[in-house]
């Protein structure tokens, strides 16, 4: 069977079709179609706090395309959940009513913990080393969500509005940013080693531009000479000479270096990257819950 998932970010909106099959008794996606729009809300929210007409346009087309290929695959169900932008434009209740009359599809503004507990649903850690201690980091555009599972269990999670785009925009205030390296330093205290996993569309760009294959994780010193490397382009040549999208190219350094803080003040030497998001998280949530209602 194939679910749909709809991830509004701040950066951009995706669509991910997934196929769920068994293979040895247990379930298996399998990414079948990804789609991505660089709608960008973000640079709207975080600077004026409500999305403007033109934005709002750009969304409502895209959502309407998005409807039609989700009725066209003819999916078991979907979701579609808006994250940080969207929780903080003062019109987002609004431009939800109108996805909802014009394109058909129900939203729901999901907050921070929420996301969190999404991306926590892909469960990385069982493909891993489910003993071992892992904090999970979710970087997105408008915010960065962190998940520590210790003791095969999660014994910590936040959300900071700490993002890429805020970043680029200058819109991430000193405090939140402290509170998180204070937060990271208290809840990791004596627990060592402990890993990262990374999630969202940058890190797995940096994995990719690592030329790794043997393994699925970056070291600190690794990611912080690709972080050194990117800095050293300009945009521009960013784009020509790394082959990254424009909408790409200026939010993977603000994404690096958030990686690197909460790595270094967490004192993790690796980070693994699956390759998974928030919408293989919805998928995952999907699915686990047409099988609850199956057994009923």
């Amino acid at each position: 069977m194939v679910f749909a998932a709809i991830d509004i970010g701040s950066n951009a909106i995706r669509l991910l079709f997934s196929r769920v099959y068994i293979v040895d008794g247990k379930a298996h996606y399998s990414k079948e179609e990804l789609i991505r729009m660089p709608v960008r809300l973000g640079e709207d929210v975080f600077v004026n706090k409500t999305i403007s007409a033109a934005k709002a346009e750009r969304l409502i087309l895209a959502l309407k395309g998005f409807s039609n290929l989700i009725k066209a695959y003819g999916v078991q169900d979907y979701r579609a959940v808006a994250t940080s932008a969207m929780r903080d434009a003062s019109n987002g209740i609004e431009i939800i009513a109108r996805i909802k009359s014009e394109a058909g599809l129900n939203v729901e503004i999901i907050d921070g913990k929420n996301e969190a507990a999404l991306v926590f649903s892909n469960h990385i850690e069982q493909l891993i080393n489910p003993k071992h201690a892992y904090l999970y980091i979710d970087v997105g555009g408008g915010s960065t969500e962190l998940t520590l599972y210790f003791d095969s269990k999660v014994i910590a999670a936040k959300s900071f509005n700490i993002g890429t785009v805020r970043m680029l925009l200058d819109k991430v205030e000193k405090d939140e940013m402290e509170e998180m390296r204070v937060w990271l330093k208290r809840n990791t205290v004596g627990i060592h080693p402990l890993f990262g996993i990374g999630s969202g569309g940058n890190i797995n760009k940096i994995f990719k531009m690592s030329g790794k294959k043997e393994t699925k994780h970056l070291s600190y010193d690794k990611l912080k000479d690709i972080y050194d490397m990117l800095c050293s382009y300009t945009y521009q040549e960013r784009i020509e000479r790394l082959d990254l999208k424009p909408d790409r190219a200026d939010v993977i350094i603000p994404a690096a270096k958030i990686f690197l803080t909460v790595m270094k003040n967490a004192n993790i030497e690796k980070v693994f990257v699956p390759q998974v998001g928030l919408s293989d998280g919805i998928v995952h949530h999907m699915y686990e819950s047409y099988i609850a209602k199956q057994k009923k």
